[in-house]
């Protein structure tokens, strides 16, 4: 298999058929074999029927219906575990990314060795309540992870087969996908202006609460990134110098009275007193946040645990 196409989609019924029919266009006319995995988060209308009567026409479509909207991470996380092409391509299921530009995406992963390529659509057509706020994100992410990329939130992305093997992707980390990969220590990531079209179907899915969301994953993948195998690297220095700090203020304070000014008031009327033993308390705890940080970091077996309600042309 060369190609495996996956496709998040919620509420996208009248865009299906077109979408499909496109990539079928061009992965036949490049020669490419291919699949595409569709997956339905919940959605409200009937884009789940439309899936299973593309997948009766089109042997290469894989459908997987969620029971409940999880959201767009989740849709990726699994149908990475479905695919099975040596390069995947995901892409929005609204028409805005354009098949065309697969077969330049499979060549950079296969012949150019990239690990992973994202679109960067450089002439958008959103409003500016979306393109404004994806400006600051995009600024944001780059200056904090260190790739050079201008578009983190592109759907259109390729992706070497060991990558999405490889990753996992929860919450709505989706738009760090990059950076995951990159901590992952797949470093050789790229980028490709693709085409951006207006949207010919429904409405835009964006909302102000994604783009707060999307600065709060911004910080948590950071952290887990740099710490989140060694928590106690973070929380333990943090702790140490506090406490430290503390202890040599409480110290100072100590022989100030007893050598030096033994006429002043006492250290419990002194406010020095309590800062000195705020920082060596606040210093020991986040010490011990560290440690038990350590021991259960990462650890939870349900955090990608997802209710499939139905799947369309899996043999398993």
């Amino acid at each position: 298999m060369d190609i495996s196409v996956v496709v998040p989609l919620f509420n996208e019924e009248e865009s299906l058929p077109e979408l499909m029919e496109w990539i079928d266009q061009v992965c036949n006319s490049n020669n490419l074999s291919y699949e595409v995995i569709m997956i339905d988060d919940g959605s409200k209308d009937d884009s789940w029927k439309v899936v299973q009567e593309l997948s009766n026409k089109f042997y290469s479509l894989k459908g997987i219906s969620f029971n409940r909207n999880y959201g767009k991470s989740a849709a990726l996380n699994v149908g990475f575990a479905h695919t099975s092409g040596k390069v995947v391509i995901t892409m929005d299921a609204d028409l805005q990314d354009s098949p065309d530009e697969i077969p330049e995406l499979y060549q950079m992963i296969q012949e150019e060795g990239f690990d992973l390529v994202s679109g960067w659509k450089k002439k958008r057509y959103d409003p500016i309540s979306k393109t404004i706020p994806t400006k600051l994100f995009n600024w944001a992410t780059r200056k904090m992870s260190g790739i050079r990329l201008n578009d983190f939130n592109c759907g259109l992305k390729a992706y070497k087969k060991d990558v999405v093997k490889s990753i996992e992707v929860y919450g709505e980390m989706h738009r760090y996908i990059p950076v995951i990969a990159k901590w992952a220590g797949f470093t050789k990531i790229g980028e490709k202006v693709v085409q951006h079209r207006e949207r010919k179907y429904g409405v835009t899915k964006f909302g102000l609460e994604r783009f707060i969301n999307g600065f709060l994953d911004l910080f948590s993948i950071t952290f887990m990134g740099k710490f989140g195998k060694r928590p106690m690297h973070f929380f333990g220095f943090i702790g140490t110098l506090m406490f430290f700090i503390g202890f040599a203020f409480f110290l100072w304070l100590g022989i100030y009275k007893l050598f030096i000014d033994t006429g002043s008031k006492l250290l419990a009327d002194r406010t020095e007193f309590y800062v000195a033993l705020v920082a060596m308390i606040m210093g020991v705890q986040m010490f011990l946040a560290g440690f038990l940080g350590e021991m259960i970091a990462r650890n939870n077996p349900q955090r990608n645990s997802y209710l499939i309600k139905e799947k369309s042309n899996f043999s398993e």
